[in-house]
């Protein structure tokens, strides 16, 4: 794999190697010392591996900055993988697309937590293709879930059982934890649908499968998988729970895990308080004066990260509290801070 001088030059002019290069590669002497290591007709494991360890730190980082401040850096190194994609000799591709699939998959994250779901479905389809292109059976299933989690967001509730019940039908080499995660997102589509008998038969499968499966993932799973556990799935059931009408169970789940998630992780510690936040007015003995105070302890997280998924829930927060309690002076400074 080899990029010429002048390839090299017009990456580094158009901006798009500044957030990939190493400190203090800023001139093209420089850069001209690392496109050693792209040098030749096969992939090079060590320029490979740097982008791998990239991704696995902005999927750390996600937690706290969320999509403003990673997805200019991801788009950038995205667009070098694709430039390098397109020098590699064919038969030699699988380990680029098999990269190309990965940070397709997460930029199409950062665009679903941005609030673009266009941009995120057209970027999980680009991933779709490179898995596939790759032979990677476990991604292939793994981006049917990710369009899945897209269509709940976008209120289409039989498109997020199809794909998730598609994603449990594909064939080959497809770990167990992909399983229940497809079976976790499916449930979430039954919620949805109101139909409590499967909701509750999904999510008993995710558990039973996560319960009997605890490891087992290949070095390449999904990055996610790779951190998904019991824990996991409870937490990411209480929307569904919470769809599904059942506000006391949802709501004691997001009280364990805001307990529980460090403060450092701003981004989701906030999401859970705003999801909690709609849940505490809800119920026999709601809590507007909590409810207010909860979401405006998210506003900050939410200014900085640009976090849809914290919008809407501050939003719906907003409308209840207006509707219910015009009157409710703890509402004000939310309602300002919104309107802002």
């Amino acid at each position: 794999m080899s990029l010429t001088r002048r390839e090299f030059a017009q990456l580094l002019g158009s901006g798009a190697l500044h957030a990939v290069l190493p400190a203090g590669v800023t001139d093209l002497d420089q850069a001209d010392r690392l496109s050693h290591s792209l040098s030749g007709s096969r992939v090079d494991p060590e320029v490979l591996g740097y982008f791998q360890r990239l991704l696995t730190e902005h999927y750390t980082a996600d937690k706290m900055l969320g999509p403003r401040q990673l997805l200019g850096p991801v788009m950038a190194q995205l667009d070098v993988l694709d430039t390098l994609r397109r020098t590699v000799r064919l038969g030699d591709t699988q380990p680029v697309l098999q990269l190309l699939t990965q940070y397709a998959e997460f930029a199409g994250w950062l665009h679903q937590d941005g609030g673009d779901l266009r941009a995120a479905m057209h970027w999980s389809d680009r991933a779709s293709q490179w898995a596939q292109a790759a032979g990677d059976d476990e991604m292939v299933a793994y981006m049917l879930v990710r369009k899945s989690n897209i269509a709940t967001l976008d209120n289409d509730p039989r498109a997020v059982v199809a794909l998730a019940a598609a994603a449990r039908q594909v064939r080959g080499d497809v770990s167990p934890k992909l399983l229940a995660l497809a079976s976790q997102q499916e449930a979430r589509g039954w919620a949805q649908l109101h139909n409590v008998q499967r909701f509750r038969a999904c999510l008993d499968r995710a558990s039973d499968l996560l319960a009997t499966h605890p490891a087992g993932l290949r070095p390449s799973s999904p990055v996610y998988l790779h951190g998904y556990d019991l824990d996991a799935l409870e937490e990411q059931s209480a929307s569904a729970y919470r769809s599904a009408g059942h506000t006391a169970t949802a709501a004691a789940i997001l009280e364990r895990k805001i307990r529980q998630t460090p403060n450092h992780l701003a981004r989701d510690q906030a999401h859970q308080r705003a999801k909690l936040a709609n849940l505490v007015t809800a119920g026999p003995d709601p809590d507007p004066e909590r409810a207010a105070e909860l979401g405006i302890a998210c506003l900050d997280a939410w200014r900085q990260t640009g976090s849809a998924r914290i919008a809407g829930e501050l939003h719906e927060l907003k409308r209840t509290l207006a509707r219910r309690w015009p009157d409710l002076p703890a509402a004000r400074p939310l309602h300002d801070a919104l309107m802002a």
